[in-house]
């Protein structure tokens, strides 16, 4: 049983703290420190947190792993091996340098498939077919270090970024405890990446969301979900924000409207695009709560054939 380091912060890296903590020994866990958060700011344990305070397992949440106060702390654990998960810091050389068996990290991708911040987001956007997970052994460079396993995962047409998330969040956990004993053991080798092949998934920006109508439905589509839940996409209605939370390709339409054209449809609105048309299925209005479409109408007769600016 390899004594084991876990460093994680988000809902995502859940699971594989408590795959780990029943299949090896966690002598520690690292993640974020506390942040504030909601409208009184109070302050806000990250999920890791969390889960290890729940579990009894020590916690370490420093600012950042460049001192040697925080290598210090590391090394009194001892550990055979580092396993990260959407963990929020860099890892010094120092640090990957620490267990006898190097850090392994919990990638959302198939490496070298979008390496970077936001692979989950990347593979929607793009119209992949297929993403999955990847266990990598953890080098000085950006998502760049030999893989030691992956495992595919489909990408279903009505995957948001959070619903993708979740089902790989527990497909990594899976692979990296099926996988941890034999590469600690050595019988597995870890294998370079093709450069050649990379990807990047920039790290999303608020503003990003900002949809462009004169794009086509189903690039529209597919920023949506891979936007959900965050950072959202939105237009404007009236000078007003407009956050569009779920909508759904029209099929088979065949109108003429120009981009950003709000449609009268059977069971509520949909909005012309540069190619085809998207209806609106859930939708919020700044200042107002989220609504399905049918209710938003009611009492707003302007909105249909009014022109949404993105």
């Amino acid at each position: 049983m390899a004594r084991v380091i876990f460093m994680g912060t988000p809902r995502f890296a859940v699971p594989t703290l408590r795959a780990l903590v029943e299949a090896q020994e966690v002598v520690g866990v690292v993640t974020q420190p506390d942040r504030p958060a909601g409208r009184g700011r109070d302050l806000h344990q990250s999920a890791v947190k969390q889960e290890a305070v729940a579990r009894g397992l020590p916690v370490f949440q420093p600012r950042s792993l460049r001192t040697p106060e925080a290598a210090t702390h590391l090394e009194q654990w001892k550990p055979d091996v580092i396993v990260v998960a959407a963990f929020g810091q860099i890892l010094t050389e120092a640090v990957l340098d620490l267990p006898l068996h190097g850090c392994l990290n919990v990638h959302a991708s198939l490496l070298p498939r979008w390496r970077g911040a936001a692979p989950v987001a990347a593979a929607i956007l793009a119209g992949d077919e297929v993403t999955g997970v990847t266990i990598m052994k953890m080098n000085p460079g950006l998502d760049t270090g030999p893989i030691v396993a992956q495992r595919e995962e489909p990408i279903r047409p009505e995957d948001t970024r959070m619903t993708l998330t979740e089902r790989l969040s527990i497909l990594g956990a899976e692979l990296l405890v099926e996988t941890l004993p034999g590469y600690v053991s050595g019988e597995i080798e870890p294998r370079p990446q093709d450069d050649e092949k990379a990807t990047f998934a920039e790290r999303l920006r608020k503003e990003d969301g900002r949809l462009d109508w004169s794009r086509p439905a189903g690039v529209l589509d597919r920023k949506i979900r891979a936007f959900n839940p965050w950072p959202g996409t939105f237009s404007f209605w009236k000078g007003r924000r407009l956050k569009v939370i779920e909508a759904s390709l029209l099929l088979d339409w065949e109108g003429e409207a120009s981009p950003g054209t709000v449609l009268d449809v059977e069971d509520g609105a949909a909005v012309a695009t540069g190619e085809g048309a998207l209806r609106l299925e859930e939708i919020q209005l700044a200042g107002k709560r989220a609504m399905a479409i049918r209710p938003f109408l009611q009492g707003r007769q302007d909105f249909v054939g009014s022109q949404l600016d993105g």
